[in-house]
């Protein structure tokens, strides 16, 4: 049983003592007697939980930052109205709103409640077991009891630099030769012939077909198309650094997302993986418009672990799912001791059968220290901050002479970066 806040026992006979001026222990068990009479009574008309029935979507899917509504559909299966009080519970990142809801149901009625969730982070939140207060007519007692119903709210990473994958499309698609002007990339890829002009490569000549023809032909080239890119996120200790509003893996896995639309859009085969110490996450055999959005419910619950990544296993688990020549995009830090102990290692593995791009995103307060010269404290950060800056241009340029490209920038810039550094990639057909 459960009596309401506004009366308990002890007050509601207070009150009948006070009001009616009871002299004597026989007149205050009398009406105390008669308040329990009440109670019990409003207890006894009180609906039962299992007079209501509870329903929600088991999966809400959200972008992070962004609210969403969870409806939580009640049907009050029994011929009597219900009264009470409702409790929707979440956990606290998910910032939900307006769990509370009161309860007036009448027989063979639904109702659907809605509750508002702000995600703070990615990841799936689990809903908690519902609470159900159904009082009597009297509103004195009631019943209470929790319920389990399944659900639970997605949130998705947030994909800011999808506003730049249009434009980045249209780029791909000029260097296609599908735009207006019908110009043709510089690409490995034979398209067709066409008439010599000032200017041509005569390397570019194809002397067979011209003595077929009246006039003398080039081949035009378009930029290849139907190869494998593979994305890697080292999800290891480096990644969970913090860099700007996010950390590390946030500001990969924006990277990672507009690179997937653009060589989805190109035509390319693109999978994923994430790695630590084991496989955290992959996706592979999805292609098309559907593979940013499997690539963010893929990433949605992807999070650092506090371990040292194992970088020959990540690399033997790379040559195991990628047979034939590919694009490896690794997302990792540049930081020295990491890439001299970890990396380098391991990188003429890859190189000797595959196209490797290393990429990594700075922290802008470094740049921002090093140019910094106000104060005496600033100078000395500053020195610190160029030893930063120097040792990592060496670092870049080692990989560099192994002949790994490299897209190292700060977190606003690098999903822009990293696209066009693959559109430059397509176009000179490295890939």
């Amino acid at each position: 049983m459960v009596v309401t806040g506004r009366f308990t026992l002890l007050t509601t006979l207070a009150a009948v003592v006070v009001m009616f001026g009871v002299p004597s222990w026989i007149g205050a068990l009398g009406a105390c007697a008669a308040l329990l009479a009440l109670l019990l009574t409003d207890l006894a008309l009180a609906a039962r939980a299992d007079a209501l029935t509870l329903t929600r979507d088991p999966l809400t899917v959200v972008r992070l930052g962004r609210e969403a509504e969870v409806e939580l559909v009640v049907t009050n299966t029994s011929t009597a109205t219900v009264r009470g009080f409702l409790w929707d519970s979440w956990p606290d990142s998910a910032r939900a709103d307006q769990r509370t809801h009161h309860l007036d149901l009448a027989a063979r009625t639904r109702i659907r409640l809605r509750t508002s969730l702000t995600p703070t982070y990615r990841g799936d939140r689990v809903a908690g077991p519902v609470t159900l207060r159904l009082l009597g007519p009297l509103g004195l007692a009631g019943r209470q009891r929790r319920v389990e119903v399944p659900g639970r709210v997605r949130a998705l990473p947030e994909f800011r630099s999808e506003r730049l994958l249009r434009s980045k499309v249209k780029r791909l698609h000029h260097l296609e030769g599908r735009n207006v002007a019908n110009t043709r990339g510089q690409g490995t890829e034979f398209d067709s012939f066409r008439e010599y002009v000032a200017g041509d490569d005569v390397r570019s000549i194809d002397w067979r077909a011209t003595a077929r023809a009246t006039d003398v032909l080039v081949r035009t080239w378009r930029p290849e198309r139907n190869r494998h890119v593979l994305m890697v996120l080292d999800t290891g200790r480096a990644s969970a650094g913090r860099v700007g509003e996010g950390t590390r893996l946030d500001s990969s896995i924006e990277a990672a997302l507009l690179l997937g639309g653009l060589a989805a859009a190109a035509g390319d085969t693109v999978d994923l993986l994430a790695y630590d110490r084991e496989v955290r996450a992959e996706t592979s055999g999805v292609g098309g418009q559907q593979l940013p959005l499997k690539l963010m419910h893929t990433l949605a619950g992807v999070t650092p672990r506090l371990v040292d990544t194992d970088t020959t296993g990540l690399v033997r688990t790379v040559l195991t799912r990628v047979r034939r020549r590919a694009l490896i995009v690794w997302f990792t830090s540049l930081d020295g001791p990491t890439v001299t102990e970890h990396l380098l290692p391991a990188l003429p593995t890859l190189t000797q059968r595959h196209r490797v791009l290393i990429v990594s995103v700075t922290d802008p307060e470094i740049a921002a220290a090093a140019r910094d010269r106000g104060t005496a404290g600033a100078v000395y950060a500053a020195a610190a901050a160029e030893t930063v800056l120097a040792e990592r241009a060496l670092v870049q340029e080692s990989l560099r002479r192994r002949g790994v490209a490299v897209v190292a920038t700060s977190p606003d810039r690098l999903p822009e970066a990293l696209a066009d550094e693959y559109l430059e990639l397509k176009q000179s057909g490295s890939l």
